[in-house]
């Protein structure tokens, strides 16, 4: 299947601004800046990872001459998982101030990971690009057709370049049976906040059991056999590792509208079913409304970060069981989304029609996604 990334380095770099690139893990990071290294031929690159010992030996060493010293031949300074660099924040700081001219861009698998690092000493001097795995639109090097013939496989196994680009069923399962490892357990042994990785996994497939409900942290934590801080400190480590999205609910301090508890989606279908180790044909489902819900809201995400939108994400629901799957939020302009696989009937709920009459109300289908999503 043919994809094309929509976002470039090129375009999202700035003078006097570090460009940081988060995205988790083998989702294309280090693709796009290989792609970008290629096109500087004519300038002077230093590229490496945080693994190199030499580099962090410059950088940890925090000596203003001697980092300054290593970067000035150079016009783009590349590091790739820079988040392995304990001093990365404040070297990075040094380079750009000296050097503003120069194209410095670095990558992390985690949010978490890499902004405690970068912290207080790049504030201001740094932009980012986030990368998620791939949009229906990046897909599109075919057709709208083919696009709809896959829509199974995309619902069961994601988006993934790597899953994309392997017809063997099997071999899709163990990419993302060894990626779920990777989160969860070698990306989450690095992090000093995660005392247990079990308890971490847990939590994760107690959301994947979950989506397109209301979570309650405290039955989380009853579940996952802890206590309701631990569980919310690792549903936002889980967030962090780009794993899961957190949702509100909205409201407008209407008495009867619900906003306390939150909603999760996990970024991408297959990991999700991962977690769960189903990866079941949807004849054989009974979470078909969950697996759709989760893609219809990941893809509008991708979709307002590729366009470099402001649209905000809400669900709404009522106390008294009126519910709205999703809510875009446009400049205060309103759009009120239902997700129904099978079926186009739908009616916009009475409550939430008299309370905001100004907003749109769409039925999202098997039939008509792709008009909203590409």
């Amino acid at each position: 299947m043919k994809f094309k990334r929509k976002q470039d380095i090129t375009s999202a770099l700035e003078p006097k601004r570090v460009l940081i690139i988060y995205g988790p893990r083998r989702v294309g990071k280090t693709t796009l800046l290989n792609d970008y290294i290629k096109t500087q031929s004519e300038k002077r690159v230093y590229s490496s990872t945080g693994d190199d010992i030499e580099l962090r030996k410059i950088i940890q060493s925090e000596k203003l001459k001697e980092i300054l010293d290593f970067v000035r031949p150079f016009e783009v300074i590349a590091i790739d998982e820079a988040q392995f660099i304990p001093s990365i924040g404040l070297g990075a700081k040094m380079m750009i101030d000296a050097f503003p001219e120069k194209n410095i861009i670095l990558t992390g698998s985690s949010s978490l990971d890499l902004s405690n690092k970068i912290g207080e000493p790049l504030t201001g001097r740094h932009f980012t690009l986030t990368l998620l795995p791939l949009s229906q639109g990046e897909i599109m090097y075919g057709s709208r057709f083919e696009l709809k013939t896959s829509l199974e496989d995309f619902l069961i196994y994601g988006s993934y370049p790597e899953v994309l680009n392997e017809p063997d069923i099997g071999r899709k399962r163990k990419i993302l049976t060894e990626l779920v490892s990777s989160y969860l357990f070698k990306d989450a042994l690095t992090l000093e906040a995660v005392r247990s990785p079990d308890t971490l996994l847990d939590i994760a497939k107690c959301l994947a059991f979950q989506v397109g409900n209301e979570v309650s942290i405290n039955e989380i934590a009853r579940t996952a056999k802890t206590d309701a801080k631990t569980a919310a400190k690792y549903l936002d480590l889980l967030e962090k590792m780009f794993i899961i999205r957190r949702v509100r609910g909205f409201s407008r301090n209407l008495r009867n509208e619900i906003s306390k508890k939150p909603k999760y989606y996990f970024l991408d279908n297959g990991v999700r079913n991962a977690l769960i180790s189903q990866f079941n044909p949807l004849s054989l489902r009974n979470d078909i409304g969950a697996l759709w819900e989760n893609f219809i809201f990941m893809e509008l995400v991708k979709k307002t970060g590729i366009e470099e939108g402001y649209d905000n994400y809400y669900f709404w629901r009522t106390h008294t069981g009126q519910e709205i799957d999703i809510i875009k939020e446009t400049n205060g302009s309103l759009t009120a989304i239902e997700c129904k696989w099978s079926g186009t009937d739908g009616s916009e709920p009475p409550l939430w029609k008299k309370t905001y009459p100004d907003a749109h109300f769409e039925i999202i289908h098997k039939d008509n996604y792709l008009d909203f999503l590409l």
